[in-house]
């Protein structure tokens, strides 16, 4: 008997696993549909012996201090700041877009106090903010917007963004100073050696099995365990009782070739030509030397691996219904991007199961606590009842 069945070995499932079967002494067994650990953040040395992400490019980064401790007890770092190019206007220009990007795309040469007035000029007023569309003209006007955001928002989403949640584009700040930076979080580092060795490390337990290429519906009434942990998509659990949750997916077009360096930087995104919307060049993100270098074109498409959940306000809606049968469904804990139908960062992901981890544990100490009271009562019941025959007994002398 399992004390956990988990099912998905990415990082929510593997973070829950190595908690239970270190710091709570649970048996785990933890399965996954692929065949291999480590979810979309798997990666693995290709034919040429060039590290590549299977999924895409995962880029690790985060403001929390608890989070960057806790894998680093299962890998050593590698410092990174992530840095995109965007080919506009037969340019390659930094983005998010900053004070080199508008020098370099318009031959200006602004300062950082001269791009605020700059970007106060060209933009729109836009009384609420709702959509994408909207986020983007209120901040840096309709002609970056069309050159930077509409084509490529198009491409990823399927849409427009005026179609969409004004999340989406909120994700990529504007800058007026110089910092080329992706992400400004106050630890940027890749796992030394990758990220399926250190979720190698993360389940090396001896409470804990592993089972891949593995659905758990052939497994869930064969294998006897106490409680699920589920990571999957949510609308998959209950059977599409309400319909499809809409995702977007990725279409990976992975590329080796006989030079040392391709790009200039390890991502260049197209927001106007190609089908595609990236290269990536998995080298920089790595640190690994190599004669060859490893590329990865995505196309976006509706069909295939759920990736994006689709921000709209009828699709929250529908996952609120399921999420109230979630809620109601006993010794079920649902946690990760796909069961809680959320596009969550990687450190995110981490930090939603370590709380996970933690009300489980209360749950656990609350229901020991519980158990212990029952006894006392029990146990008082008992010595009552024995007490009364023996009142009884000396009561007929």
């Amino acid at each position: 008997m399992f004390d956990y069945l988990i099912v998905g070995a990415g990082f929510a499932g593997s973070v829950l696993a190595e908690r239970l079967a270190t710091r709570s002494n649970k048996k785990v067994l933890i399965i996954d549909k692929r065949p291999h650990i480590a979810g979309n953040a798997f990666d693995h040395y290709n034919e040429e012996g060039v590290l590549v992400h299977k999924y895409g490019p995962h880029i690790f980064h985060t403001n929390s201090k608890d989070v960057f401790d806790y894998l680093s007890q299962f890998t050593e770092w590698r410092s990174y700041e992530h840095r995109v190019l965007a080919s506009v206007d037969g340019q390659l220009v930094p983005m998010p877009i900053n004070l080199d990007t508008i020098n370099k795309l318009y031959g200006l040469n602004l300062t950082s106090f001269e791009l605020e007035d700059w970007f106060e000029s060209v933009a729109e007023q836009v009384p609420v903010i709702r959509t994408s569309e909207d986020v983007v003209v209120s901040k840096v006007g309709r002609e970056l917007y069309e050159k930077f955001f509409r084509n490529y928002t198009r491409k990823q989403w399927g849409m427009d963004p005026s179609e969409l949640d004004k999340s989406v584009t909120s994700r990529v700040p504007t800058r007026t100073n110089r910092d080329n930076r992706y992400f400004t979080d106050t630890y940027q580092a890749m796992p030394l050696n990758g990220f399926t060795a250190m979720f190698e490390k993360m389940l090396a337990h001896p409470n804990i099995k592993i089972m891949l290429n593995t659905d758990y519906k052939e497994i869930i009434d064969v294998i006897p365990f106490k409680e699920m942990i589920f990571t999957g998509p949510v609308d998959e659990y209950f059977d599409y009782k309400f319909g499809k949750l809409p995702y977007r997916s990725l279409d990976f077009k992975h590329e080796t070739l006989n030079t040392e360096t391709f790009l200039p930087t390890a991502v260049v995104n197209y927001p106007n030509e190609h089908a595609y919307t990236r290269i990536t060049e998995f080298k920089y993100l790595t640190g690994q030397k190599h004669p060859k270098t490893s590329v990865v074109y995505e196309y976006p498409q509706a069909d295939g691996d759920p990736y994006y959940p689709v921000p709209r306000p009828e699709n929250a809606e529908l996952y609120n219904k399921y999420k109230k049968l979630a809620d109601q469904t006993p010794n079920v804990h649902f946690v990760g991007r796909l069961a809680t139908y959320k596009y969550y960062n990687m450190d995110q992901v981490v930090a939603q199961a370590l709380t996970l981890y933690k009300k489980l544990t209360e749950k656990t100490e609350e229901d020991k606590a519980i158990a212990e009271i029952e006894k006392i009562v029990i146990k008082g019941k008992s010595l009552n009842g024995s007490a009364i025959k023996i009142s009884s007994k000396n009561g007929n002398h």
